[in-house]
């Protein structure tokens, strides 16, 4: 999300952007303490890598494990309401100006370059509930689209069963497949801040961020041994009416048929800050193509595997490299049909993530990216009209990222609140089928994000 603003659509932003830093600043202690480090009494650091951002560490998996009902905090910090804020804004530079901006920022007044963007403003419920139930749910103000809305939620319980073997046991309620998952390898994923306005991938598959918002779903887990983890569980499309109430209703979704089975498997070690996982995850789901059910559903079938390392032995240097890989079996005879959406009836899509990074005293952070997505040739799905070129999905870019993350450890002169500050730099070497060229994509982001 980065752009100006018309002078029309500037003015309210910014002043909702200021009028938020400034009851940040303004705020007493313990009202701008995160409100996870104020139920646990531990810093962000605890939970964090960077000390800031989704990334998690053994303790921070732990937390959300056990349904983010862990206490430990003291005094009045700890008795207040489990509720805290954030705002983030960008600057953004392609290589060439763009031909056209994507999604709603054609709407708001942005530029083709250099864009200066008040991202979003978010209001979270992070912590417990009551007992062993707990959540993490975020209201979202998204600057491009000018929309206040639900966002990712996960509303847990959690507990455990008194066996000579530990076992952790639960329930997930939430709206994001793999929002519920404790790596860093699927919806919490890199990159961990994005813009509204860079050009980027036109496919992905549908267990890859395609249903986040739109369902209702719910999965019961377990950790055995705090070796095997197992989750599965089923979603539903939300109500149209719903939908509208969170603010996430749109005309061209897809809609689920029935339920969709979501599973999730996983084995993890951890020798001596030495941390491995390895993992397997997928959905299985028909559905109608823009709620359109006259010619029947679409098939989709997503299986993943995806692996984590984590060095942590000695948290002044730590190193991580973590990795996914996506194929989504595709039928698409219903959007075939459909006012011919799509030429073929039977096609795939792959899609390859991994990044690896550095982070020193859980302060300063170097993050190495690389993606690819590739799939089936589609004349009409993959068409110019479409924004994409030789009829493929195909993307291939490096991403680099250096992160500044100066609060949120135990030794920070300033606890009022926790501040993200990134610089990213995204090389295309080929993007949705274009090969020649796709460097005119190339994107530098400069990112702020503030969490009180």
């Amino acid at each position: 999300m980065q752009t100006l603003y018309k002078q029309y659509k500037l003015l309210p932003s910014m002043g909702f952007f200021i009028a938020l830093v400034t009851l940040t600043f303004m705020s007493v202690n313990v009202n701008a303490l995160p409100s996870f480090s104020r139920q646990t009494g531990e810093s962000c650091s605890e939970c964090h890598t960077q000390s800031f951002g989704p990334n998690l560490t053994t303790f921070g998996r732990e937390f959300k494990l056990g349904g983010y009902t862990m206490g430990g905090g003291k005094g009045l910090a700890a008795k207040l309401p489990a509720v805290s804020g954030m705002v983030a804004g960008s600057f953004t530079n392609t290589q060439k100006d763009l031909s056209g901006l994507p999604d709603n920022a054609d709407k708001q007044g942005y530029n083709k370059n250099n864009n200066f963007t008040f991202d979003e403003a978010s209001l979270f419920y992070g912590g417990k509930i009551y007992g062993k139930v707990g959540a993490l749910s975020q209201l979202t103000y998204d600057g491009s689209a000018d929309r206040l809305a639900l966002d990712n939620t996960d509303i847990r319980f959690s507990d455990e069963l008194d066996l000579d073997t530990p076992v952790t046991y639960g329930i997930s309620i939430n709206n994001n497949p793999t929002v519920q998952d404790l790596w860093n390898t699927t919806a919490w994923g890199f990159p961990y801040t994005e813009s509204a306005v860079k050009p980027g991938p036109g496919a992905s598959a549908l267990i890859d961020g395609g249903l986040s918002g739109q369902v209702g779903g719910a999965s019961a887990f377990t950790m055995i041994d705090n070796l095997i983890y197992l989750d599965a569980g089923g979603y539903g499309s939300l109500d149209n009416n719903v939908q509208k109430g969170f603010g996430v209703a749109d005309a061209g979704q897809q809609q689920i048929d029935g339920v969709a089975p979501y599973w999730r498997a996983a084995l993890q070690k951890d020798w001596q800050g030495h941390y491995f996982e390895l993992g397997h995850y997928g959905m299985i789901a028909d559905v109608f193509p823009a709620r359109d059910r006259s010619q029947g559903a679409d098939h989709y079938t997503d299986v993943a595997v995806d692996a984590t390392y984590q060095y942590l032995a000695n948290t002044k240097h730590i190193f991580e490299i973590k990795s996914t890989y996506i194929y989504e079996d595709q039928r698409l005879n219903a959007s075939r049909l459909l006012n011919n959406v799509a030429s073929a009836g039977s096609t795939y899509l792959n899609t390859f993530k991994i990044n690896s990074a550095y982070t020193y005293d859980q302060t300063y952070g170097l993050t190495f990216a690389y993606n690819k997505i590739t799939g089936s040739q589609d004349t009409v799905m993959y068409s110019t009209d479409n924004g994409y070129s030789l009829y493929r999905p195909n993307s291939q870019y490096f991403s680099t990222e250096l992160v500044y993350v100066p609060f949120g450890k135990d030794s920070s002169y300033l606890y009022l609140m926790n501040l993200r500050t990134s610089l990213q730099y995204i090389a295309y070497t080929q993007l949705n089928g274009i090969n020649p060229g796709a460097q005119d994509n190339n994107t530098f982001m400069v990112n702020g994000w503030l969490a009180f």
